[in-house]
């Protein structure tokens, strides 16, 4: 959930806590011993096999603020690669204990509308119909956990809400149960279950109506997974090749999502960065994840997005030179699909204010060709799919300490050997016990090298190489120390 951001809630939101640690480890063991009672056959849907991510914040993408004013920018972003195209929220805003000028994105006084400072509906409907045309899918935030003190529900249904003893609704509470300082939204009871058949009515109506292509659910860890798995089964009789993207961080949510958020590998790339970590801590997460969850359990690798940007900082502010090797990572390591929020391409270089118009810069220096190889990369190598698609990950064994990670997926005759330096200085280091061995192309520099078993890589300072064998090796990159 965006709407507020008190000391509590956000340490619960960026698992910086104690106590998010000690969840996300609890939820890891608990998936060991029974694994999610989805049928194992289920995969997303099939035009998620390569697909990366694009997260519009409408209100700041431009002077204007507007739907009309953004689908300009459909043509480019289907050129830098984008295959998903995420909206925050897009419906009427509540007046009633609004946040700042604007008020936040996720109080939603009306799930069947648009925002009026957005556009009308006719404008949203021309942009997907659009989007589409171009071969891009939409996905829409959806804001199930509360609505705004507004929203229509809080008189018409009172009983679809929480409540005090003395009958007032409550504020929206968080993962333990405890109502937060969210002030301007409403908590929904899913103990009702009118609400729950009322809900997916309106989620349906979005898939109906504006034909939008799946959902990113918010704070998707505050509404019961029976009532998600409901969902699902419902809104996949009309919609069979739904995909739908928690926002948390569990292997049971398989149960009814086809990705769940990567939080844990976003604040440990985060550390590493900062020096306060060591590349060894990312062997023992991907060893974690490969005992968590399943092959075709999606999970979403991101250096920033509109939460982290607007309240824990840029990735520059957290990530420094180190933002680049720490992306490459995010868009090849096994299960994730890579996300780009809104002014990433063009240097976002400031935090976004949440609840007031705050235009991007889109002046900065350009960083669209370095994502854009990196997008190109993931569309060609088949062993850097998505999930099931893709395939598994082995740790390169090297000398390169504490600062250098190195890893290889392979499937066939394709392999990618994927080697990231988060230090200071350029890094010669010698590697051992590399299975697919032969003649590779380095993705960024379009050198060709021969690898054996044993062998030694040159990395760049805060840089990556990339080498690829097989399966599109051929397509054009751009330099590790390119957009720098």
């Amino acid at each position: 959930m965006a709407a507020i951001r008190p000391v509590l809630a956000r340490q619960l939101r960026t698992g910086r806590s104690l106590i998010a640690a000690a969840a996300i480890s609890l939820a890891l063991a608990l998936s060991l011993r029974a694994q999610p009672s989805v049928p194992l056959e289920r995969t997303p849907p099939a035009w998620t096999k390569s697909a990366v991510m694009y997260e519009v914040n409408v209100r700041q993408y431009t002077p204007q603020g507007t739907l009309n004013a953004f689908r300009a920018n459909l043509a480019r972003l289907k050129d830098l690669g984008i295959d998903i195209v995420w909206f925050m929220p897009v419906q009427r805003i509540g007046k009633l204990n609004r946040k700042g000028s604007l008020g936040s994105y996720y109080s939603i006084a009306d799930y069947r509308s648009i925002n009026p400072e957005f556009g009308t509906a006719a404008d949203f409907k021309a942009l997907v119909d659009d989007a589409h045309q171009r071969g891009l899918h939409v996905v829409l935030d959806w804001v199930a956990n509360h609505t705004a003190f507004d929203h229509a529900w809080t008189t018409q249904h009172p009983e679809w809400y929480l409540h005090h003893a003395d009958g007032t609704i409550s504020n929206a509470v968080d993962e333990s149960g405890k109502e937060t300082d969210w002030t301007d939204v409403a908590q929904l009871n899913y103990e009702n279950s009118d609400l729950r058949r009322a809900m997916i009515g309106e989620m349906r109506w979005w898939l109906d109506t504006m034909h939008v292509d799946g959902f990113r659910c918010d704070f998707a860890s505050g509404v019961p997974l029976d009532f998600w798995v409901e969902a699902r089964k419902e809104l996949t009789k009309v919609r069979p090749d739904l995909f739908m993207l928690a926002e948390a961080e569990s292997p049971g949510l398989g149960e009814a999502f086809d990705e769940t958020y990567g939080w844990e590998l976003h604040h440990l790339l985060n550390d590493i960065a900062q020096g306060k970590k060591t590349t060894a801590e990312l062997s023992a997460y991907f060893q974690r994840q490969k005992r968590a969850y399943r092959a075709q359990d999606f999970r979403l690798y991101f250096t920033t997005n509109h939460d982290e940007n607007s309240w824990n900082g840029t990735e520059f502010e957290r990530m420094g030179a180190n933002h680049q090797p720490a992306f490459v990572l995010s868009a090849t390591a096994r299960g994730g699909m890579p996300l780009l929020y809104t002014g990433q391409e063009a240097s976002l270089r400031k935090r976004l204010r949440f609840f007031d118009k705050d235009t991007v810069d889109w002046s900065g220096p350009s960083l669209a060709a370095f994502y854009r190889s990196v997008f190109a990369l993931k569309h060609a190598q088949d062993a850097l799919w998505n999930g099931a698609w893709g395939a598994p990950q082995t740790t390169l064994s090297t000398n390169g300490g504490n600062r250098v990670f190195a890893f290889v997926r392979s499937r066939g005759q394709n392999a990618v050997l994927v080697a990231l330096n988060f230090g200071d200085a350029p890094a010669s280091v010698a590697y051992n016990g590399l299975a697919s061995t032969g003649a590779y192309s380095d993705w960024f520099s379009k050198s060709t090298v021969t690898l054996g078993g044993t062998g030694k890589l040159d990395i760049p300072a805060h840089g990556y190489r990339v080498l690829v064998r097989g399966s599109g090796s051929g397509a054009r990159g751009v330099s590790s120390s390119d957009n720098k």
